[in-house]
C-alpha cells in the first residue's frame, strides 16, 4: 500500500531521533546544579565537563558525517544512535567530574552523526523548495529534547537521583534506533512511496544532487569551496549561543535569578519551546521570501539568517532587565533567533554540496561551530565569575550578526560549470 507524503512521516522519524540527541545532551545541564553539589564540582571544573563533550563532538562531525556518506544514512544512523544512547547512560555510574567528563566526552564522540544525518536525509527526500521546512521540522527536534529535559530530570532527582535521568534517556535513544532499523528506507528502496511523490522530488532536487555516480565526497573538495568558507565561519561565530543556552541557562536562573529547582523545571523549558517556533518559521520562511521578494532560493536562505541574527539583540539586553521573567522573556528570544538563522545555514549546506558531499560538508561545518563553542565555553566557564552573564550575552550577539554578514557576502548560489562539453552537469561552482 502508497502511503501519501510519505517524506513527511521520513523527516518525522529523524525529528524524533533528534529529539533522543539533544535529551541526552541536556540532561547535563538541569542535572548540574545537584550533581555538582554532590560531587563538589566547581563552575571552572563544570565548563571543563561540557569542553570535553564540545570538543569531541567537534571532531568527530567530519568524520561521523564522512562515515554517513560512506555507509548510508540507514546503517550510519543507527550505529551512531545505539552508542550514543550507551554512552548517555554510562553518566550514571560517574563519581567524581573527571569520570563524567570522559563519559560525556563519549557522548560527544557518538552523538556528532545526529545533524549530518539529518540534513542528508532531507537532501534525499525532498526537493530543493521543500528542504528550509523539512530542515526547520526535524530541527525542532533539538529543541523539544531541551523542552523535555528540565521536567524529566526535576522528576528523576525528586522520586530517585540524578543518575535515573541519564539511565531513562539511554533507554529512550536503544528503543527509537530500533525503530529507526525498522522504519527507515532510503527513496529507492521505500516500496510504500507513490511513483508520482518519487518524481515530484527528484524533478525538484538540483542537478549536482541528482549526480548518479556512487563517488565518495573529497574533504579536500569541500575546504576548497568558497561555500564552505562561509558556513564554516558562520557556524563558529554562531554555535556558541546555542551552547551556551544548552549548558548554563539553569545554572543562570539559579546563580543569577535565584529560582530553586522546581522553578527551574517550570521556566527552563521555555527558551527551548521558542526555539521550536524558530525552526519552524524559520522554514516556512524561505519559500516565503522566494515568493513575495522575488528572489532566488539561496538569496531566501540568507534572508533568514540575517532576520535571525538580528533577533539575537533581545538576549543581549538581559543585563538591562530586573524580573526573572523579563529575562526569560529574553532567553526565548534568543531560543527563537539562534533556531531560525541555524536552520537557515543547514539549508545553504544542502543547497551547497551534492548527495555524496552533504552530510560531510555538515560534519565538517559542525566541526568548526563546536571548535568556536568549546572556546568561548572555556572563556565563559571563567569570565562568568569575574564579569556576570549580562556582557557574555552581548557577545554572543555580536558572534551572530557578524556570521550572518558573511555568509550574506561570502557565500554564492552554485551554477553550472559548463552547459555544453564533457564537463556540462558534472561540476557545479559558485557565481562569481
Amino acid at each position: 500500500m502508497k502511503v501519501k507524503g510519505i517524506r513527511w512521516w521520513m523527516v518525522g522519524l529523524v525529528t524524533a531521533g533528534l529529539m533522543v540527541n539533544y535529551l541526552a545532551r541536556n540532561t547535563l545541564s538541569v542535572a548540574a546544579p545537584t550533581l555538582m553539589s554532590e560531587m563538589n564540582i566547581s563552575t571552572e571544573q563544570y565548563s571543563h565537563i561540557v569542553v570535553a563533550w564540545q570538543v569531541c563532538y567537534a571532531l568527530m562531525q567530519p568524520v561521523a558525517g564522512y562515515i554517513i556518506d560512506a555507509i548510508g544514512t540507514k546503517m550510519g544512523f543507527a550505529i551512531f544512535a545505539f552508542a550514543w544512547s550507551i554512552a548517555c547512560a554510562l553518566a550514571a555510574l560517574a563519581t567524581g567530574w573527571q569520570g563524567l567528563a570522559f563519559v560525556r566526552g563519549l557522548l560527544g564522540l557518538t552523538e556528532a552523526a545526529g545533524l549530518p544525518a539529518a540534513v542528508k536525509t532531507s537532501t534525499e527526500w525532498f526537493p530543493a523548495k521543500e528542504r528550509s521546512v523539512a530542515i526547520g521540522w526535524f530541527n525542532i527536534g533539538s529543541s523539544i529534547g531541551a523542552v523535555l529535559a528540565p521536567p524529566l530530570v526535576v522528576w528523576a532527582i525528586l522520586h530517585s537521583g540524578w543518575e535515573l535521568a541519564f539511565l531513562i534517556v539511554g533507554g529512550l535513544g536503544v528503543a527509537w534506533t530500533f525503530l529507526w532499523m525498522i522504519l527507515y528506507k532510503h527513496p529507492r528502496d521505500q516500496k510504500r512511496l507513490s511513483d508520482e511523490e518519487r518524481d515530484y522530488i527528484l524533478s525538484g532536487q538540483e542537478d549536482h544532487f541528482k549526480d548518479p555516480s556512487n563517488k565518495k565526497g573529497s574533504w579536500k573538495k569541500i575546504i576548497g569551496s568558497r561555500n564552505f568558507y562561509a558556513i564554516a565561519s558562520a557556524r563558529m561565530l554562531s554555535e556558541p549561543a546555542w551552547q551556551t543556552f544548552n549548558a548554563w541557562i539553569p545554572l543562570y536562573l539559579m546563580t543569577e535569578r535565584h529560582m530553586n529547582i522546581k522553578e527551574i523545571a517550570m521556566f527552563a523549558w521555555l527558551p527551548f519551546l521558542a526555539a521550536d517556533l524558530g525552526c519552524v518559521l524559520g522554514g516556512y520562511l524561505s519559500p516565503f521570501f522566494h515568493k513575495y521578494c522575488n528572489v532566488s532560493l539561496f538569496t531566501s536562505r540568507k534572508m533568514v539568517l540575517l532576520f535571525g541574527a538580528s533577533c539575537m539583540i533581545g538576549p543581549a539586553c538581559i543585563g538591562l532587565v530586573a524580573s526573572p521573567y523579563t529575562a526569560i522573556a529574553l532567553l526565548c528570544i534568543g531560543g527563537f533567533a539562534h533556531q531560525t538563522l541555524s536552520g537557515a545555514l543547514y539549508a545553504i549546506t544542502s543547497d551547497s554540496f551534492g548527495k555524496n558531499e552533504v552530510a560531510t560538508a555538515t560534519g565538517m561545518g559542525g566541526m568548526f561551530g563546536y571548535l568556536g563553542a568549546a572556546a568561548f565555553t572555556l572563556v565563559f566557564g571563567v569570565m562568568v565569575t569575574k564579569i556576570g552573564y549580562s556582557p557574555l550575552f552581548v557577545v554572543l550577539a555580536i558572534f551572530d550578526i557578524v556570521a550572518a554578514f558573511i555568509v550574506w557576502t561570502v557565500a554564492r548560489e552554485l551554477k553550472p560549470r559548463a552547459t555544453t562539453g564533457p564537463e556540462a552537469g558534472q561540476t557545479l561552482q559558485p557565481a562569481r
